[in-house]
């Protein structure tokens, strides 16, 4: 398995790379994510995955593990496969991505080309307990924010459980971007 490769931009597109890695051209599909995150810099290292099927060997890179990781847990979904998570990476950012599965969104997901309304379900329902657990030192996107940390911390303390407080604490937070911590615990406790 190819989880990384490391060399020489050749050509980039927004939705393919090739890269030079030891005088072999590695062709690379990429989400607009990624592509939006690569400088200029020649030389280039992207988190890979390969997708070996019947008739082809596919290489999707990642400018960064949490993509790769959520990317990953997108495929695992029935119904979706490596095309439209791209797609989805490239309509929504991953951030996005994981607001909308933890805050039950259909419709944002369902906004996404080639998402229905039972595909948005299944991402959803299939999702949400393994995006809470997606490792925070891989993935500092997708991390609770300290401000939602601390809040979590704060209601836990008052009596509410996690599984109650995580919902509607990404719900507020994507609603009221950098907001603090005080306002998120007082709208948290309406809510609750």
């Amino acid at each position: 398995m190819i989880t990384q490769i490391k060399g020489r931009l050749i050509e980039k597109s927004p939705t393919e790379l090739v890269i030079d890695c030891n005088g072999i051209g590695y062709s690379i599909n990429i989400s607009l994510n990624t592509y939006s995150q690569i400088g200029d810099d020649e030389n280039i290292k992207l988190f890979t995955h390969l997708i070996i099927k019947e008739d082809s060997h596919s290489l999707y890179g990642f400018f960064k593990k949490s993509e790769r990781s959520l990317f990953k847990l997108l495929i695992s979904v029935s119904g979706v496969g490596a095309s439209t998570a791209r797609m989805m990476l490239s309509s929504l950012s991953p951030g996005e991505i994981i607001s909308a599965i933890m805050s039950d969104s259909v419709q944002i997901i369902q906004s996404i080309k080639g998402i229905g309304t039972k595909t948005a379900q299944r991402v959803i329902l299939e999702l949400k307990d393994k995006v809470m657990m997606l490792d925070e030192s891989d993935n500092e996107h997708f991390s609770l924010s300290n401000e939602s940390t601390e809040a979590a911390s704060a209601l836990e303390v008052l009596g509410y459980s996690q599984k109650q407080t995580s919902k509607i604490l990404s719900q507020i937070i994507s609603e009221n971007p950098g907001i603090n911590v005080e306002t998120l615990i007082k709208k948290a406790l309406n809510k609750l």
